[in-house]
């Protein structure tokens, strides 16, 4: 039995997901984090395992603008200015290079720009400066502005940005489904340890099939 069969699958329902309430978001699918000629590429991280990820966020994109759901593009966006201390003395502390890694999407620079999950006019874009889309930004008042209560969330890396998205969607009373096929992580076992860790607490797995089908739905 593969990881992806022993996860804690709901059985998802067309009203959790509808359309009125529902957000699709797309978190971090950015040149330097999921390009081979990216930041991450150059040090050698293998970006192939990916690609099908990538495939399936685009079908939801292309579901979820068939019946009006907005999408949400979330993209980290760096400067020098505003890097974080804590991050780069965390960095040190492991005898990494941090101000090389600090480097990663910076404002700007072509490692920044979206990378085959692509906005259209019209889409939301929401930059972030730390891991989280509601640090510091106008993510939440966004959510409100339209009434949704519900994010379907997909991008990489699972464990980290998205993961950290999801949890303060959820201490944000947010309602969050993950399609387990729409996000990764460069290593499998960390993004099926973390998609579990999340049914464990504050979210409810599902795919991209069934979601597509929910919305499908009269």
């Amino acid at each position: 039995m593969s990881d992806s069969e022993q996860l804690p699958m709901v059985d998802l329902k067309p009203a959790w997901i509808s359309p009125g309430r529902t957000a699709l978001c797309v978190i971090d699918v950015q040149v330097d984090f999921a390009s081979s000629e990216g930041l991450l590429g150059q040090y050698g991280i293998d970006m192939r395992g990916l690609e099908p990820c990538f495939d399936n966020i685009n079908r939801l994109i292309a579901s979820a603008r068939s019946v009006d759901i907005p999408i949400i593009f979330i993209a980290l966006k760096t400067q020098a200015a505003t890097d974080s201390q804590a991050w780069k003395l965390w960095m040190q502390r492991q005898g990494r290079d941090a101000d090389a890694d600090s480097a990663i999407c910076r404002q700007g620079e072509a490692g920044a720009e979206f990378y085959y999950c692509l906005p259209q006019p019209g889409d939301l874009i929401i930059e972030k400066a730390r891991y989280s889309a509601f640090w510091q930004t106008d993510f939440s008042k966004l959510l409100q502005q339209q009434a949704i209560d519900t994010l379907v969330v997909t991008g990489i890396t699972t464990e980290c940005c998205v993961e950290s998205t999801v949890r303060d969607a959820f201490h944000h009373d947010y309602h969050v489904f993950l399609p387990v096929d729409a996000c990764a992580a460069y290593d499998d076992k960390m993004h099926t340890a973390s998609l579990k860790a999340m049914a464990m607490n504050c979210a409810l797995l599902s795919s991209t099939q069934a979601i597509e089908h929910a919305w499908s739905q009269p």
